[in-house]
């Protein structure tokens, strides 16, 4: 018989147990991966790859008591050594190993991709066809740190708000934001669909909980083959009650993407370093019209608009330029979307029915936020199903839910990849996806 009573404490050591708890002199037990060998002759420094980062180690002969031979790139070992000052090595120390335990060896000792390279350079493809290989490079590996960053935020952030964490059904009867971009499967014999968003749960739950938020994939069946395109992603949803305007969202993106860069500045400030990353600032994000907003950048960049309802990817890069030209933000909410372009619980604008009360969010030129008011009166969603012609089929329970009352509400859906994208200066959203699903790629 035998009893657990809380976490094994381990005698290997972290890097920050190492520079916090160990001094100069101390013996000292580290793991990790060997990221790299370089051999000098009869001083050799075995780079170890650690959660962390790295960590150097010093091989001497007549010091070590196992020969170097033993010792191969993307073994996993256990070693004991003494822990040393070093300004030059990472962290600013080292350990002068004396024995190593072997834990696992490579059964290829060929790399495919240079990881221990500063910077990998090969083509996407080659990332994305080894993807669990090449994100072991220090720099791979540091944006991942960064999007964990910002969903940490995000969470952190509406907990201290009062917003409850819900998990959502991602197959259902139908979607929820309409429209032919929607992954079929069959469901014991019945016909489903993959989650387009979160969108009708959240609103019910606004219902229940006042304040709601997920962090969870969702699916879209569009045949892009786009820079910034992908047809599963994670979204970054939250839903509000008692608004009394779709401003309070915009106010709540603000609040969270101020929290989130600040975050980062404190915990993440090494990803950040390896990155080179220039956190902007969100303590003043601009707020214009869409029609407004469309004029003013094709009357400054001599740019022809083609379609007055919607914004095409030129118009957001023109749109990001004349905001950081002439209001000194990356950020720029474009609100007022017309309403043919906004699914129909999007609510009116009662001045101007044409619009809805909704925004955009763009970050550096690009969309990274949908949001705005819902309809919350019954009477008034079912007239707006009416009027688009469309079916009630598979959303009885959705207008369920309002036919027994609801508060006035809105929300929004940030995406995670692409915001990840523009923070580390990325031009390909499938750089900041660990797996990316597009519409060639189900592997790895």
């Amino acid at each position: 018989m035998e009893y657990y009573t809380g976490v094994t404490q381990k005698k290997t050591m972290e890097i920050s147990e190492l520079l916090r708890e160990a001094k100069a002199g101390d013996t000292v037990r580290v793991n990790g991966a060997v990221h790299t060998i370089r051999n000098m002759g009869t001083v050799a420094f075995v780079i170890l790859r650690k959660r962390e980062g790295l960590l150097q180690a010093v091989y001497e002969e007549g010091t070590a008591q196992f020969p170097l031979k033993n010792l191969k790139e993307a073994a996993a070992i256990e070693a004991e050594g003494v822990l040393e000052k070093n300004e030059k090595a990472p962290h600013g120390i080292e350990i002068r190993i004396r024995s190593v335990r072997i834990l696992s060896e490579p059964a290829d000792e060929r790399m495919p991709l240079a990881i221990s390279k500063w910077k990998l350079n090969t083509s996407l493809e080659a990332k994305l066809n080894y993807r669990s290989i090449s994100l072991r490079n220090v720099r791979e590996r540091a944006k991942f740190r960064i999007q964990e960053g910002l969903t940490r935020a995000f969470r952190d952030f509406l907990y201290g708000q009062g917003f409850t964490e819900i998990h959502t059904p991602k197959i259902g009867a139908k979607g929820a934001e309409g429209g032919a971009n929607i992954f079929k499967l069959a469901y014991f014999h019945r016909p489903a669909v993959l989650a387009q968003s979160p969108q009708f749960y959240k609103q019910m739950m606004v219902g229940v909980f006042d304040r709601v938020f997920e962090t969870a994939p969702v699916f879209r069946a569009e045949k892009h083959n786009t820079k910034r395109h992908l047809n599963e992603y994670t979204s970054l949803d939250l839903e509000m009650g008692y608004i009394d305007g779709f401003e309070e969202i915009m106010a709540m993106e603000s609040g969270y993407l101020q929290y989130a860069m600040g975050l980062l500045q404190r915990e993440y400030a090494k990803e950040v370093e390896i990155l080179g990353i220039e956190l902007p600032k969100a303590d003043r994000i601009p707020a214009v019209r869409f029609d407004e907003i469309k004029k003013l950048a094709a009357e400054k960049y001599n740019h022809k608009m083609r379609n007055p309802f919607d914004l095409e990817p030129e118009e957001e890069t023109l749109i990001g330029r004349f905001a950081k030209e002439e209001w000194g933000s990356d950020f720029v909410f474009v609100t007022h979307y017309p309403s043919k372009k906004r699914p129909f619980y999007a609510m009116d604008d009662p001045d101007d029915p044409r619009y809805t009360l909704s925004f955009d969010l763009l970050y550096k030129g690009m969309e990274i936020t949908t949001g705005g008011q819902r309809i919350h009166d019954y009477k008034a969603l079912k007239e707006k199903i009416e009027a688009r012609g469309m079916t009630e089929e598979g959303m009885e329970q959705y207008l369920n839910t309002f036919k027994h009352g609801m508060p006035p509400h809105g929300g929004l859906g940030i995406g995670l990849e692409r915001l990840t994208m523009k923070l580390v200066g990325e031009d390909n959203v499938r750089e900041t996806t660990l797996f990316p699903r597009d519409l060639s790629r189900l592997e790895p």
